[in-house]
């Protein structure tokens, strides 16, 4: 019995993703050790993120890092940084932006949910391009009200805008800064300062509840040691825009954690076992009738890591993809798989504990009575 049972909440087997609707990631013990000890003590939470950001930007080759709350409170955060500096009397007026340079470019075809944060802390989100965005779309974009340039990478979805590299080497004519919304770009860890460091753009942002495998109501952002102070200026505890986006103690030390643990992994081991684990799937599922599964690469964020793509015929099944993803959802013990195309499902191992996907093909047994 643990505290689950005790509240009566079911426990998932998470084969879909990092979802913050299921949880994020599973923190290993590690992290949570860093946390427990945290917890016992009372410290100036302004020198501990201070220090626990000067360790991890040591830790990823950044100038300066941030734990924020969450990559959302990331991109909140950032834009209040980019618009107000170390300005009093402009982070006094957040998000109420009118008179300051408040435009914050994002190519039309990079537009998603997750940019709400940025007007929420008063940005006022400008498009900029087409189907295919040139550099001169971005140059003409660019005027005396532009605060910063946004990308939401995902490698799956940069065709048709301007590249990083290119999108900095026209900021930086404009004194603009660019930033990075890397939320799930975790694998590999290289990400940590590819955006940054490599690419050269002035700040970048990560969950902490993702592939990182930290407090999933923290994040981080990295970069650029003047932006990052600026971040700290609009946050907690000061009675600001971040006020409301308060970063624990514990989760501070948590994302320190998480990243050291992080780092001393074996890619090379990690990516085999994601490898092993689909093959499994493949194998399993191809057994089952009317079925076929094959490797799908890269993941739904568009991490370097495969997943497995079980089709059904479902006419000769007699049983559709949706039935399939509710019998899973619904039975004993209760999983969740993402839907693929038409009659498909994926399968990601990158949350799955071991052994929890012999546990998936059983259930899938049961469902298409083999």
């Amino acid at each position: 019995m643990d505290i689950y049972d005790e509240l009566g909440v079911r426990k998932v087997i998470n084969g879909y993703a990092t979802l913050t609707r299921l949880g994020g990631s599973l923190m290993p013990s590690e992290v949570l050790e860093a946390m427990n000890q945290a917890a016992k003590h009372f410290v100036d939470v302004d020198e501990l993120m201070i220090k626990v950001g000067e360790k991890i930007a040591q830790l990823t080759k950044n100038e300066a890092a941030y734990v924020s709350c969450g990559a959302a409170a990331g991109l909140a955060i950032t834009t209040a940084a980019c618009i107000t500096g170390l300005d009093p009397a402009k982070r006094t007026q957040l998000p109420y932006t009118d008179g300051m340079k408040n435009e914050i470019l994002i190519h039309r075809r990079n537009r998603n949910g997750y940019d709400y944060a940025i007007k929420q802390a008063g940005g006022k989100i400008v498009e900029f391009g087409s189907d295919q965005t040139t550099p001169e779309d971005l140059e003409k974009a660019i005027n005396d009200k532009t605060a910063a340039i946004f990308y939401f990478y995902n490698i799956s979805n940069m065709g048709g805008l301007v590249p990083v590299e290119n999108g900095v080497e026209i900021a930086r004519k404009h004194n603009i800064p660019v930033v990075v919304d890397a939320a799930a770009q975790i694998p590999p860890a290289e990400n940590l300062w590819r955006f940054t460091v490599d690419m050269g753009a002035d700040l970048s942002i990560f969950s902490g509840g993702k592939g990182l495998c930290g407090p999933q109501s923290a994040g981080l952002i990295l970069g650029r040691k003047d932006l990052i102070e600026a971040c700290m200026f609009n946050a907690c505890p000061r009675v600001s825009i971040g006020r409301g986006m308060k970063v624990g103690k514990e989760e501070m030390v948590g994302m320190l954690a998480a990243v050291k643990w992080y780092l001393s992994l074996d890619s090379k081991k990690l990516m085999q076992d994601y490898e092993d684990q689909v093959q499994y799937i493949i194998d399993e599922c191809s057994k089952l009738p009317h079925t076929r599964a094959r490797c799908s690469f890269p993941s739904e964020a568009g991490q370097p890591m495969p997943r497995a793509e079980i089709i059904f015929d479902e006419q000769k099944l007699g049983v559709t993809r949706d039935k399939v993803l509710k019998e899973l959802r619904d039975g004993e013990p209760c999983i969740e798989l993402a839907a693929a195309g038409t009659g498909s499902i994926f399968y990601n191992p990158q949350t799955i504990v071991p052994g929890e996907e012999k546990i998936i093909v059983k259930r899938l047994r049961e469902i298409v009575k083999v």
